[in-house]
């Protein structure tokens, strides 16, 4: 069982920066991919960037350039650092760990002020 506690949403100004932090607790041994997900009202929740446990990144083309996806392995954390960040970018922001079993954490807002 794998236990994830994001952190670090908030109130930003267009063009500011946000770090939001996932905290993972319990066998995350297991856990092949870590996401970011997020979704705006109205809309599906959509996949922001992902990162492999060997360490490979990938990103939405939205976010490519803005955002960056990295894990501190003996914090058991993953970050996600948000730069220019774009009233669009306006959601709730989830963890995802992806190890055969899907875990979720509970979601952080992120909110973008023109």
């Amino acid at each position: 069982q794998v236990h994830l506690v994001e952190s670090g949403g908030g109130l930003v100004q267009a063009g500011g920066s946000l770090r939001l932090s996932c905290a993972a607790s319990g066998t995350i041994f297991s856990i092949g991919i870590w996401r970011w997900h997020r979704q705006a009202p109205g809309k599906q929740r959509e996949v922001v960037a992902s990162i492999t446990s060997g360490g490979r990144a990938v990103y939405a083309d939205s976010v490519e350039g803005r955002f960056t996806i990295s894990r501190d392995h003996a914090k058991r954390t993953v970050y996600l650092q948000m730069d220019n960040v774009k009233p669009e970018d306006t959601a709730v922001y989830y963890c995802n760990a992806d190890g055969g079993a899907n875990y979720w954490g509970q979601g952080t807002q992120v909110t973008v002020s023109s």
